[in-house]
């Protein structure tokens, strides 16, 4: 009898998991795996690929200027969204948890960017920062000479890069907030009570309350940040796309001209396992540097 529930059991685990199963190898493995051949081809558009092994990959770090290019933009890109989305995501959650009036207001203030079209906001920012009106148009006001926000080419990152990460950690900033606000309310008030009472100060009990128990948030929050930031494309597409002269070019939207302006597809599918394995080894990286306690609350 125990044997026929537990056979009951399992099949009963297999028809529930069996769906979940093969949308995952259709949707995702399938196309991965064929990612990482074509990677090994010669493939152009309405061509049967022609295996040549790792010819793509030596040509992208060996011979493709652009690719470094893009590269260094995507982890410049990674790091500042990172640095800025934790630290005023963090920051705006633990002051919206602390107020009372109007916490909602803020709330859904500071969260709307997320919830809107990235083409929309893309466009205007550009016009924001369009070298003739928005912006400079005030400073020319004070009589101060704006600069030329996106087409500038100076520097090792230049300052259009700068540019897309403020209206990138602008827009998603609200996200991270909401999920270190999830993470805060969980916390039982006790613990805080508990503090005030040996005499620890809202200070200390931040270090050694909040943040503690925030770590495995901040594992999530950091990771969704990174592989957000590796794999962007929508607002760099639309800002600048790519320009000028490729200078804001992005892992992202390197591999969507290579793939869908100049039809290399196997060129575009090596650019494609690059972008997978970095953000496999951003994750590896992120899990194994935040180490994660079990408390006892």
């Amino acid at each position: 009898m125990n044997g026929n529930n537990m056979f009951r059991k399992k099949s009963a685990i297999a028809v529930f998991v069996l769906p979940s199963l093969v949308l995952f190898t259709a949707i995702l493995l399938i196309p991965i795996i064929q990612m990482f051949y074509y990677s090994l081809c010669d493939y152009m558009n309405l061509r049967k690929p022609i295996f040549v092994g790792f010819q793509n990959y030596i040509s992208l770090f060996k011979e493709d200027e652009i690719m470094r290019m893009a590269l260094k933009n995507s982890i410049f890109f990674t790091i500042f969204s990172a640095v800025t989305q934790q630290l005023i995501g963090l920051f705006l959650a633990v002051l919206l948890t602390n107020i009372k009036r109007f916490r909602n207001f803020f709330k859904n203030i500071y969260y709307l960017p997320c919830v809107l079209s990235s083409a929309a906001l893309a466009l205007l920012w550009s016009f924001m920062f369009n070298p003739r009106i928005g912006i400079n148009s005030i400073l020319a006001k004070m009589g101060i000479e704006g600069p030329m926000w996106l087409m500038d080419t100076k520097g090792f990152i230049v300052l259009p890069m700068w540019v897309i990460g403020f209206v990138a950690t602008w827009q998603y900033v609200g996200q991270t907030m909401m999920l270190y606000m999830a993470q805060i309310s969980g916390i039982p008030t006790s613990l805080y009570e508990a503090a005030y009472i040996d005499g620890a100060t809202s200070t200390q009990a931040f270090w050694k309350i909040t943040l503690p128990l925030l770590k495995p948030m901040v594992a999530t929050t950091l990771s969704l940040n990174c592989i957000g930031s590796l794999k962007f494309f929508d607002l760099v597409f639309n800002m600048t796309g790519g320009g000028p002269g490729y200078r804001t070019s992005v892992l992202a939207t390197y591999l969507y001209e290579q793939g869908f302006k100049f039809y290399k597809m196997g060129y575009a599918s090596s650019i494609g396992v690059i972008l997978l394995v970095l953000c496999l080894i951003v994750t590896g990286v992120i899990n194994k540097s935040i180490k994660i306690e079990d408390y006892e609350l």
